[in-house]
C-alpha cells in the first residue's frame, strides 16, 4: 500500500504531521528506569543509537560517550534509525507498553523538536534504513523505497518473508546499491538503482537469517538460519569470492561486519562467541563499472575478485573469541 504522507514536496512541513485521532508528538520528560529494546549503528558506523522502553539514547563511539537522550514519559522505540551524524532521525514505536505503534515510521528532526513526516502502513514496520537521499522501509513482504526530498515513492519490491527485516543499502553517493530476500529461499535480490539493474544471488539453501554490505555496495555478506557458513558475493555479477565456516553446529547470527578496508570480517551468534576472519578479496574500483558500462554494454568488468592465489571456496578462522556483552544505560 502507499502510506499516507503528510508533506509539502521540496520541502519539509512546518505543521505537526499528527493527526487527530492518532497519536501526539513524543512527549519528552523524566521517566523510570528504561530497559534496553534496540541497538543500531549509524551509516559510517562512529556512533549508535539505543531504542528503550522510554525513548532513545545516542552515543558516539570515538570517544565514547553519550552524545544525548531523549526520554519519553510513555512508551519507547524498538527503531531508532540515524542519518550519519544529523538531527534527522526514523523512529517506530515498540517495547513494552509504548503508545506509538509498530506500523508507523517518524521522521524525527532533534533540533526542531518535532516530528517533520510519518508513514503509516498495514502491517508491522520490520526495519527502516535512511541514506541522504532514500527512505526505505521494510515490512515483512515488501519493501518501499521513497525519495528523502520530497517522499515520493520510487520503487516497491516483493519478497519472501523476511520477518528478521533483512535489508542492506549502499552510503557512497556515486552507488546506489539495496540488497535484501528474494522471493525464493536463500536468495538474495541485489538491486542496482543508478544503473537500472537487478542481481539475483543464490546465497544459501536455507533462508537467510543475516546480511551486511559494504559502504559501496560493492561486497555482501550473508549467513543462512543454519548459521554455519558466511558467503562473501561480488553485487554485480553475484559471484561468490570466498567463504568462511563459522562452526559445524547450527547458531542463530545476530549480526556481521565487514571492516573499511575489507580484510576482516566479525560474526556474532547466540553461542556468546565472535568469530574474526580474515577476507581474501579485493576491489578492483568503484567507478570502473560505470566507465565500462559507459563505453561498452556489452562487457562486464568485474569490480570485486578474489586475491591472487586465493580460493574463494575455502575458509580460514582468523581468531575465535568468547565476548560477554553488558547491556546497559547511563544513568
Amino acid at each position: 500500500m502507499d502510506p499516507r504522507r503528510n508533506f509539502q514536496p521540496g520541502r519539509y512541513d512546518s505543521r505537526d504531521t499528527f493527526t487527530p485521532g492518532s497519536f501526539g508528538p513524543p512527549d519528552f520528560g523524566e521517566s523510570d528506569e528504561a530497559e534496553l529494546v534496540s541497538v543500531s549503528w549509524n551509516q559510517d558506523y562512529s556512533c549508535f543509537a539505543a531504542g528503550t522502553s522510554h525513548g532513545f539514547h545516542i552515543y558516539n563511539c570515538e570517544p565514547f560517550k553519550e552524545t544525548f537522550r531523549r526520554e519519553l514519559k510513555d512508551g519507547g522505540f524498538k527503531i531508532v534509525e540515524m542519518l550519519f551524524r544529523s538531527n534527522i532521525l526514523a523512529l517506530v514505536g515498540g517495547g513494552p507498553n509504548s503508545q506509538y505503534p509498530s506500523n508507523k515510521v517518524l521522521i524525527w528532526d532533534d533540533h526542531q523538536s518535532r516530528c517533520i513526516s510519518e508513514f503509516t502502513f498495514r502491517s508491522e514496520i520490520r526495519a527502516v534504513k535512511l541514506r541522504r537521499d532514500r527512505i526505505v522501509v521494510v515490512l515483512e513482504h515488501k519493501i518501499y523505497v521513497y525519495n528523502f526530498m520530497d517522499l515520493r515513492l520510487l520503487h516497491q519490491i516483493e519478497n519472501l518473508a523476511n520477518p528478521r527485516g533483512l535489508c542492506c543499502l549502499s552510503h557512497h553517493m556515486n552507488t546506489s546499491v539495496l540488497a535484501c530476500p528474494g522471493i525464493r529461499r536463500g536468495e538474495v535480490r541485489v538491486e542496482h538503482f543508478g544503473l537500472n539493474m537487478v542481481q539475483i544471488i543464490n546465497a544459501h539453501d536455507s533462508n537467510l537469517a543475516c546480511m551486511t554490505m559494504t559502504l559501496d555496495g560493492l561486497l555482501l555478506a550473508t549467513a543462512s538460519t543454519k548459521g554455519t557458513l558466511i558467503r562473501i558475493f561480488n553485487t554485480m555479477d553475484g559471484t561468490r569470492l570466498q567463504e568462511v565456516r563459522r562452526g559445524v553446529d547450527r547458531a542463530d547470527i545476530y549480526s556481521i561486519a565487514l571492516s573499511p578496508n575489507v580484510q576482516w570480517l566479525a560474526v556474532s551468534s547466540d553461542k556468546g562467541t565472535v568469530h574474526i576472519f580474515s577476507l581474501r578479496v579485493r576491489v578492483i574500483g568503484e567507478d570502473a563499472y560505470s566507465t565500462e558500462h559507459e563505453t561498452s554494454s556489452n562487457s562486464l568488468q568485474p569490480l570485486v575478485s578474489p586475491a591472487s592465489g586465493a580460493n574463494p571456496g575455502s575458509s580460514l578462522s582468523f581468531l575465535r573469541g568468547k565476548v560477554e556483552i553488558r547491556r546497559y544505560l547511563k544513568k
